[in-house]
């Protein structure tokens, strides 16, 4: 059973050591709940799965270093006082002849169990773990382990079909990579034990694992991509497929010399590459998204109560940001409310993210005035949360760039603008200017937002004032009324409220 993440102190660390086919990694997590962030995260190539399909057994050498480096996890995990520590072993351990006397021995080490998880479940945490990454998911969810591929239909945050075949990097590393035709057959024969794979078509699968992040870091080195965030980087099909088709066929001295290649995942980028491949080719889906996010987020979020789940992580986690970072404890609800009415057909993904801007607004106040905008577009660009694709990221980092100084020039911004729509561009720095008007009219007090109240007219809108706080208007709240009439290509007229229509 799986105990609902409020049974631990609210604060307490929790990890999760992940013993793979290829890797060994420990995570640990600030907390348990939606806005967990990471405090710790290393991996350690071990290769436990080398020759599992050849022997029968796990790789000598490869327990030899795995013994060595959970010796050091566990020291770590102790150190840190985890609340709760999650250890799972796959594909290699489950399969291997001698996986069982491994485990007895790691868990002699740790004084912990080890969860040797079935295909089936590897799967279904794989999945998990992406519906805790996205805010929507629809499509197929794909998890290559060195020694295993797993596949999970999901469709309206539900997990449907899925399928879990034994083909990773380290088995076919056995077949010579100049046989493709081979190598082919052989995932495709696999492939063929999902049937419902088309379902695929024309909708969005999210590549997880840490073979197809190397190829994602590799495929953003190629384009020029402005951002280095794998979580959420999106490439359509068409063009990604011709990419990994010549990735597959290179030698490794070619792989070697690739510019963006992770040095240590150059031996199995090829086979990794050939997987998705092929994986794409039956499938034919409109979009590949990778996902950091995988089966230890799975994990976690097994965990959750079903509120906790139903959570969107990006308020969650903008709504700590702001109890920690902000000077007068403004009420962003009362932010969002008051800016409204300049927004009447928000998307929801849009609605979303301008909620998240009012509980940002306040980031950078205790940073050098000449550098604020700056630090507040690159934090809350390059923020370590679930729930963003890297549009919402632009749109974000434009908005709180905007709230600070005015408008949208700085360097760091334009490599990235290309990212976002020119219309959602638009909207960004309308909310951006928007804030920056309700926060310097109240100076951050934003109980003072509730004596004024922004209604639209034929032409353009109000900036309704009670006659007792006009005063708040000044020589700068002029300028940024102006600043936002711009902004939005509408006047905003100034008006005292008449008597008896006073806000409470």
């Amino acid at each position: 059973m799986s105990e609902p993440s409020r049974e631990l102190s609210r604060h307490a660390r929790v990890g999760v050591l992940d013993i793979g086919s290829n890797s060994i990694r420990l995570v640990v997590y600030d907390r348990a709940g939606r806005s967990s962030i990471q405090v710790f995260n290393e991996k350690a190539l071990c290769g436990l799965g080398y020759g599992v399909s050849e022997t029968g057994n796990l790789s000598v050498e490869g327990m030899a270093s795995a013994a060595v480096n959970l010796d050091r996890f566990a020291q770590i995990a102790r150190a840190m006082r985890i609340g709760r520590l999650d250890v799972v072993a796959t594909s290699a351990v489950r399969d291997a002849r001698n996986g069982a006397v491994f485990v007895a021995e790691i868990e002699r080490r740790l004084g912990h169990t080890v969860r040797v998880i079935s295909g089936d479940e590897e799967a279904r945490l794989s999945a998990l773990g992406v519906l805790s990454g996205f805010p929507v998911v629809d499509g197929v969810v794909g998890d290559l382990g060195g020694g295993s591929l797993e596949l999970v239909n999901v469709a309206d945050r539900q997990l449907g079909a899925y399928a879990t075949m034994p083909i990773g990097p380290l088995r076919l590393g056995v077949v010579d990579r100049r046989q493709d035709r081979r190598l082919s057959s052989m995932i495709d024969s696999h492939l063929d034990t999902a049937p419902w794979l088309p379902a695929l078509n024309g909708r969005t699968f999210y590549a997880v694992g840490g073979a197809w992040r190397g190829i994602a870091k590799t495929h953003m080195t190629n384009v020029g991509y402005p951002l280095e965030i794998v979580h959420g980087y999106t490439v359509e099909e068409a063009g990604l497929s011709a990419f990994l088709s010549g990735l597959s066929r290179l030698s490794n001295k070619a792989i070697r010399a690739t510019p963006g290649v992770p040095r240590r995942r150059a031996d199995t980028l090829p086979d990794a590459a050939l997987i998705l491949h092929r994986v794409l080719a039956r499938g034919k889906p409109e979009r590949v998204v990778f996902s950091a996010f995988g089966l230890r987020e799975g994990c976690l979020y097994d965990r959750l109560s079903e509120g906790e789940r139903n959570a969107d992580p990006l308020l969650v986690t903008a709504a700590e940001i702001a109890r920690e970072t902000n000077r007068f404890a403004p009420n962003p609800d009362a932010v969002f409310a008051w800016l409204a009415p300049l927004f009447p057909a928000l998307e929801p993904n849009d609605e979303r993210l301008v909620r998240a801007l009012c509980m940002l607004s306040d980031i950078a106040w205790s940073e050098h005035p000449s550098y604020r905008g700056e630090h507040a577009f690159l934090r809350v660009l390059r923020l370590p949360v679930a729930g963003l694709e890297h549009p919402d990221r632009v749109f974000l980092g434009l908005g709180v760039l905007v709230r600070y100084v005015g408008h949208a020039d700085l360097k760091a911004a334009d490599t990235v603008r290309a990212l976002l729509p020119p219309d959602r561009c638009d909207l960004a720095i309308q909310v951006g200017h928007a804030l920056r008007l309700g926060l310097t009219l109240s100076g951050v007090a934003t109980n003072l937002l509730r004596r004024t109240r922004l209604k639209p007219t034929s032409k353009g809108f109000t900036l309704s004032i009670n006659p007792d706080a006009m005063a708040l208007i000044g020589e700068v709240v002029e300028r940024r009324i102006k600043a936002l009439a711009g902004a939005i290509g509408r006047p905003v007229l100034v008006a005292a409220r008449r008597r008896g229509r006073r806000d409470s």
